[in-house]
């Protein structure tokens, strides 16, 4: 039976809960069988071993209601549940136009900051269609179906709210899109890694202090992000070509890339990473980690030592999102579908012309600009933004 043919039609919301066990789904739909009603919605939900069952089914032939409700309730009574049925026309009011999911983050997740969402997506107009959980560790993370607004405002809305807050929240408009083969960039230093490649090359210089004092500089606005890597990787001048394969070593990746790599490429996403670090480093994190797509600057090496310079096109803020949209186009996947990660305003570009931009542990001013931010310390948080839940990402381990 359609939605139109259902529109009027005389409806019962059958709903039964208690304690969960085998067998209640089909011993409710058994019962309801002998009346030969129709089955219009079904929607059920099992909290800490509780059950909530509700079935919206048609109004049974011949004035058979009274006798339905009766058994409906001796066989709920049977297995000690309860059961609630309530009369009404037809199906659930049509949803509002515009659709999203709302992802939210928290390290905990408490009452008071569900609350402060929820009454931010009400007052943007917006209606909650549906919650479930995604996660429960290493973040709990919760996915909202809202409809009745807009992407955008409802995106700019709950932003304002989540920095106060102090959740992360992500929203993408819903559709097929979201499951659909993606490409995923991110950054490296202070991304990917924990740390900044060129000061792990500077402690083996011996030159720690200029080169902090060099990306203070640039911090401070008085070099753009090409002169200051200039700048440092002078210093770098007649260190031995070996300290590559010691500083290699020394890169610690940050808690859940792992993850986060490896549940993706078994969900059949395309992953890469855009640096304004060093190929020295990335072509072995690309090795390692069975990256598709890996760009950075590349450190010049001449008779086994490092000449201070580097060779090629460098990679610099416009730069990662030139690559981010050669990768797309090499990957065959729109740039409305690809996530891009990052720390930086040097990542500001790509973040922007991504599908989905993520401000990983980011400055203020990334925060701001990007589409949604992750302030958790576990890089595999991001699956939960692409609506994967902990039990896929377990699943897939096991794939």
């Amino acid at each position: 039976m359609s939605a139109s043919q259902t529109s009027d039609v005389p409806t019962l919301l059958v709903k039964i809960f208690g304690k969960d066990r085998p067998g209640i789904t089909a011993g409710l739909f058994d019962t309801l069988a002998a009346y030969s009603v129709d089955v219009v919605d079904i929607e059920q939900v099992v909290t800490r071993g509780r059950i909530v069952l509700c079935a919206l089914v048609t109004e049974p032939a011949g004035g058979a209601e009274g006798d339905l409700r009766a058994t409906v309730h001796s066989w709920a009574e049977s297995l000690k549940m309860q059961a609630e049925i309530l009369s009404g026309t037809g199906d659930n009011r049509p949803r509002g136009s515009g659709r999203s999911h709302v992802t939210v983050l928290g390290h905990p997740l408490t009452a008071e900051s569900t609350a402060a969402i929820a009454s931010r997506i009400t007052e943007t107009g917006g209606n909650i269609d549906r919650i479930f959980r995604l996660a429960k560790y290493p973040v709990t993370a919760v996915e909202f179906a809202v409809s009745g607004v807009e992407t955008e405002p409802l995106r700019t809305a709950l932003a304002t709210a989540s920095a106060h807050i102090g959740v992360d929240v992500a929203v993408v408009s819903a559709g097929l899109h979201r499951r659909a083969q993606r490409l995923v960039v991110m950054d490296v230093d202070s991304t990917l890694i924990q740390d900044e490649v060129i000061e792990l090359f500077a402690a083996h210089a011996g030159c720690e202090a200029e080169v902090a004092e060099v990306t203070e500089r640039a911090m401070r606005g008085e070099l753009d992000f090409e002169q200051s890597l200039h700048a440092r990787v002078a210093l770098l001048a007649g260190l031995d070509a070996s300290v590559v394969d010691k500083v290699r070593t020394e890169v610690q990746l940050t808690p859940g890339a792992r993850t986060l790599i490896r549940t993706l490429k078994r969900l059949g996403y395309q992953v890469g990473v855009v640096s304004g670090g060093f190929t020295q480093v990335t072509d072995d994190l690309r090795e390692r980690l069975g990256l598709d797509f890996a760009s950075a600057n590349t450190l010049e090496i001449v008779d086994g030592k490092l000449t201070g310079r580097v060779t090629g096109e460098i990679v610099d803020r416009a730069g990662k999102a030139r690559l981010l949209r050669r990768f797309a186009a090499e990957a065959d996947v729109p740039l409305s579908q690809t996530v891009a990660i990052g720390d930086g305003a040097n990542d500001l570009d790509m973040l922007n012309a991504a599908g989905l931009g993520v401000a990983f542990n980011a400055k203020p001013v990334v925060r701001e600009a990007a589409h949604t931010a992750v302030n958790v310390p576990f890089l595999d948080a991001v699956l939960y933004l692409l609506g994967i839940t902990r039990e896929e990402i377990e699943a897939a381990d096991l794939a």
